[in-house]
């Protein structure tokens, strides 16, 4: 049996405006290696900088892992933990209100990448006493200005 490697990835959107301009932040950890990781778009949404940031974590990975994912966001975690994504994708991409799920697009690409890799989620408190966290934030902060 293949023993995959484990990846531990912090992770944080942010926006000015919201609607506006946002970024993502990224912390990976494998052993000792660390990796940070920072982007943002001209005109987003917090929300979408919190999923923009999970994927471009997975992304970064060369091959599958074992990797627990952490996040202020509950958002990104609940979809995950509450099956929204499992109801979303079962119903044609509708919420329970019938209407078009959004961010559709990048919900869907963060399924794909989370059946490449083992993914286990965890909700942390943001702006707290979480040192990867309060990183990510000041990544994601730090590309709105880019």
């Amino acid at each position: 049996m293949l023993r995959l490697k484990h990846v531990e990835i912090y992770t944080d959107g942010a926006c000015s405006g919201n609607p506006g301009p946002g970024g993502w932040g990224v912390v990976l950890f494998y052993g000792d290696i660390k990796k940070e990781l920072s982007g943002g778009e001209r005109h987003t949404t917090n929300q979408r900088m919190e999923l923009q940031a999970v994927i471009e974590g997975l992304r970064a990975l060369k091959e599958p892992c074992r990797v627990t994912v952490y996040s202020d966001s509950a958002y990104v975690i609940n979809a995950f933990k509450q099956n929204w994504l499992r109801n979303w994708e079962r119903n044609g991409w509708q919420n329970s209100r019938k209407e078009p799920v959004k961010n559709q697009e990048l919900w869907q690409e963060l399924l794909r990448l989370t059946r490449i890799h083992d993914v286990r989620w965890v909700k942390v408190k943001g702006h707290s006493d979480n040192r990867w966290n309060n990183r990510a934030d000041e990544l994601a902060v730090a590309a709105i200005a880019k």
